[in-house]
């Protein structure tokens, strides 16, 4: 019961950021790139990193940022991942490394998940990124372009975004 409840204020959570986003920016080059991925379906973040090179876009400015269902009883040396219960109920996120990296204003935000996620659609609402990529299925209203490649096609989507961020003229 109480995770349809902290499911719906995410929702409500979104739409309010929704409301609030800043767009006097998307027009932007790309000096900055951060992902959200979900560890279920991709965990070869290596190739994400590749994505930098094409983009034109040094290692050091590209930001990878995951969840994972629930926490690992383990400890994990990777601090950039959230879990469901980084979430209140009231739909607030509670991971300072979260909240440092959703206030990071990228010139590209690529939500790298398939469909509706409440917990990564949150994160890409509240982001700050000046414009945001996600995989078809997702969101609409979060997203400013949606590309229709399948995510363990990472060539394809590679070079899908690639033509579209230079048609809308984002690549030096």
């Amino acid at each position: 019961m109480f995770e349809k409840f902290k499911r719906k204020s995410l929702r409500k959570q979104i739409q309010k950021n929704l409301l609030k986003r800043d767009l006097s920016q998307v027009n932007s080059t790309v000096k900055t790139v951060g992902f959200l991925v979900d560890e279920v379906s991709f965990t070869d973040f290596e190739k994400l990193y590749d994505f930098s090179k094409t983009l034109g876009v040094q290692r050091k400015d590209v930001k990878i940022f995951s969840f994972v269902p629930y926490q690992k009883k383990a400890p994990s040396l990777r601090q950039n991942q959230i879990n469901n219960k980084d979430f209140t109920w009231g739909g607030v996120i509670t991971n300072k490394s979260a909240k440092e990296f959703l206030a990071n204003p990228f010139d590209i935000l690529i939500g790298y998940y398939k469909g509706t996620h409440e917990f990564l659609d949150m994160m890409v609402s509240e982001s700050t990124a000046k414009f945001k990529v996600g995989v078809t299925g997702g969101d609409e209203r979060l997203f400013d372009l949606l590309i229709a490649v399948e995510l363990t096609k990472t060539e394809a989507f590679k070079g899908e975004l690639k033509k579209y961020l230079t048609v809308l003229n984002k690549l030096k």
